[in-house]
């Protein structure tokens, strides 16, 4: 794909994402992105990223929408994933690629959630994805002499959970907002910082956007069928949140967070 096509492509799927997301990515964030020392921890945290949005889709699916027995196939699944992130100094990626990681058996949606197929199938989907993105990234950390590491999480995730409701079903709803939020601000963000980095990584990130686009469609598409009435309300809230913690300054550089202290220091 050439230069135009790309740029064509990546123009269409930022179309709706700049429309749902209340704020651009700050130019003081891709400033200190670019830098070259902060290359590992971003790749790092980016890495986490990816593994936490399958263990939150998973959850969900856990939790809502299948029977005890398929919560088990669920877990086995993910084990792979978690030895390698609790191993220690005993982890190794050589079993994700020695074999296929898959989900073993059907799932079975419970009989009193009348949406739970929906969101076995999209979750499912993405589950697959975000496994396949942390495995990549690996491969790319791999390639540079990057350890994997368990980052402390920053203010991002915890600061929209903050905005969700505690009765049901609006807890799911809020949940399934935020993630596509989490989602989109993932999107936007491959696409603002791709230009600025090594071949390698431009080419991955851009190959990232389409199926970030996809799974914050899906997220808000469940979110509104399974309220089942208007919840822009509810988008805008969280939408507000979601802005406030990017916009404003945050000690802390992650993927996903807010405008770096050291940029606000040198204005």
């Amino acid at each position: 794909m050439d230069n135009d096509n790309t740029q064509h492509m990546v123009n269409e799927l930022l179309k709706p994402i700049n429309q749902f997301l209340q704020c651009e990515t700050p130019d003081g964030w891709i400033q200190e992105a670019r830098k070259p020392e902060n290359l590992i921890p971003l790749l790092v945290d980016h890495c986490n990223c990816e593994l936490k949005a399958s263990q939150t889709a998973m959850f969900m699916v856990r939790k809502y929408a299948v029977d005890k027995q398929s919560g088990e196939a669920l877990m086995a699944w993910a084990k792979p994933y978690e030895d390698f992130v609790y191993g220690g100094n005993n982890r190794s990626t050589a079993h994700f690629h020695s074999k296929k990681n898959g989900l073993l058996a059907p799932l079975t949606p419970r009989s009193d959630f009348s949406h739970g197929q929906e969101l076995i199938d999209k979750m499912v989907r993405l589950i697959k994805e975000e496994f396949h993105h942390f495995e990549q990234v690996l491969e790319i950390m791999d390639k540079r002499s990057i350890p994997y590491s368990n980052l402390h999480a920053g203010r991002y995730a915890k600061g929209l959970m903050k905005a969700v409701r505690t009765h049901e079903p609006a807890t799911l709803i809020d949940k399934l907002i935020v993630g596509a939020y989490i989602e989109a601000r993932s999107c936007e963000r491959f696409a603002k910082l791709a230009p600025y980095l090594d071949p390698e990584l431009k080419k991955f990130y851009i190959s990232l956007l389409r199926s970030e686009a996809r799974h914050y469609q899906d997220y808000l598409t469940l979110a509104e069928k399974i309220a089942g009435t208007n919840i822009a309300d509810r988008i805008r809230a969280i939408g507000s949140k979601e802005a406030e913690l990017i916009i404003t300054p945050d000690d802390t550089f992650r993927f996903h967070s807010g405008l770096p202290v050291t940029t606000i220091a040198c204005v």
